[in-house]
């Protein structure tokens, strides 16, 4: 007996509680939206905190530069590509089914879904006994074998579409979107209001046990509909996109009260010093966010398109207030979330992103690495790369473009002229990424 409490003090790691794990992703967010990245007329005191107690990521991209692929990217820790999704589920996308060996349309803009034969990061937080549990935007699959509780999520509470009413719940074709697990519920209330209440219920309800939880907001994304508005009139396809920069911010502050709501009952419950909490956005901005100092928006390749904000608390573990350039992407959360929850075994299929812990708490410099983007639309067609400082730019077939970042982070000047190798050698690249992804056996193809 002896020996074994002898034991215990020599190995106290290996009977450390397993860390809980939080991702609250915002969509549509810009960049310079925060008060930790320069914001000044939107409140964001919760979120601030995050980046105040723990550490901000200046050069964190998402996987695309809209919302599903990113998710995709995530949910699987591969690039989008590789399971068939480039582009937005929903309207005015190019949307095929593989049957045997050919392409069909796939005429039903609610039809598709994340492909079955993808392992999700839910599914490999269970095999670590994780308790797991999705509230909000899912934009995965509309259909009952898409929904998140089949996915490896044990909960899930929120809209399965892109977008809908914040109000009514509805998509603006008349689609109802909102899911309790696999059925359609009725609830009264702002969708952002709904999710931040479910959030710290889950929290409540499993704080005897290591829980991942992720949040994926519909905000800030259209329509642009107030809290606390109630008699917003249902919106259509005309009014999706109107709105203003007051409801904007007004949206923005919603999202930051239920991050209040989620680290205070991390604080109540005394789990936060175990408890990792991710804050990021699946693309850049669009028309009422402040992307400043990037250039463009959402549905680009620039960076205002991609370059998004990230900050993680873990109390634990990571440094307080930190900040740190190293270039980091939305998959490489998947992989970072199971380093955190200790699981080891092989994935399914390789993973695209890494481990970030060890690149961000100690006091290493910033590790060089490559990430890629692609829009392959019949309306646009843009390419990007970007290695360490430099990043090319493709937009539109027929205009190649190279900047330094380092120097240039608003992308206006073309150094391309003045730096052929580096042009060349990143155009090299890229296309022998292409080549791999577009080998990659898929199910579905969305674009």
């Amino acid at each position: 007996m002896r020996t074994f409490f002898f034991f215990l003090l020599l190995c106290p790691a290996l009977f450390a509680a397993q860390p809980n794990i939080v991702f609250i992703l915002a969509d549509d967010f810009g960049y310079g939206d925060l008060g930790c990245m320069g914001c000044k007329d939107i409140a964001t005191p919760n979120i601030d905190r995050l980046a105040a107690e723990g550490v901000k990521f200046t050069d964190f991209y998402a996987n695309a530069p809209v919302c599903t692929p990113t998710r995709a990217g995530f949910i699987t820790g591969r690039w989008q590509q590789r399971c068939g999704i480039e582009f937005a589920f929903g309207y005015q996308v190019e949307q095929f089914r593989r049957v045997k060996d050919a392409w069909v349309p796939e005429p039903d803009i609610h039809g598709l879904g994340l492909p079955l034969g993808e392992t999700t990061i839910a599914q490999r937080l269970k095999t670590a006994n994780y308790a797991t549990g999705a509230f909000g935007k899912w934009h995965l699959g509309y259909k009952d074998e898409y929904n998140p509780t089949k996915r490896g999520f044990d909960e899930y509470f929120g809209e399965l579409l892109g977008h809908a009413d914040y109000y009514k719940h509805t998509y603006y074709d008349g689609t109802y979107a909102l899911r309790d697990g696999l059925e359609p519920v009725k609830r009264e209330g702002y969708f952002t209001d709904l999710i931040n209440d479910r959030a710290v219920k889950f929290i409540r309800d499993h704080k005897s046990a290591p829980f991942f939880m992720y949040v994926p907001h519909l905000a800030v994304h259209s329509p642009f509909e107030a809290p606390d508005a109630p008699e917003t009139p249902m919106v259509t396809k005309e009014s999706m996109l109107k709105g203003s920069r007051a409801i904007y911010k007004a949206m923005v502050e919603r999202i930051d009260l239920g991050v209040g709501m989620i680290l205070a009952e991390l604080d109540t419950l005394k789990l936060a010093e175990n408890t990792l909490v991710v804050f990021s956005s699946d693309n850049g901005g669009e028309r009422y966010s402040r992307n400043s100092p990037l250039f463009h928006h959402k549905a680009t390749v620039w960076e205002g398109g991609i370059r998004v904000p990230c900050l993680m608390r873990w109390p634990g573990k990571l440094p307080k207030g930190k900040v740190t350039s190293q270039m980091a992407i939305t998959m490489d959360l998947h992989a970072t979330f199971l380093a955190v929850a200790g699981v080891t075994a092989p994935a399914p299929k390789p993973l695209d992103g890494i481990n970030l812990l060890p690149l961000i708490t100690g006091d290493s410099k910033p590790v060089e690495r490559t990430f890629f983007w692609r829009i392959d639309r019949s309306n646009r067609k843009q390419r990007a790369i970007r290695q360490g400082p430099w990043k090319y730019i493709n937009d539109g077939n027929s205009m190649d473009l190279l900047f330094n970042l380092d120097s240039d982070i608003g992308e206006r000047t073309d150094l391309g002229y003045q730096h052929p190798d580096i042009l060349a050698d990143l155009k090299a690249k890229l296309k022998a990424w292409e080549a791999e992804i577009d080998a990659t056996e898929r199910e579905i193809w969305v674009r």
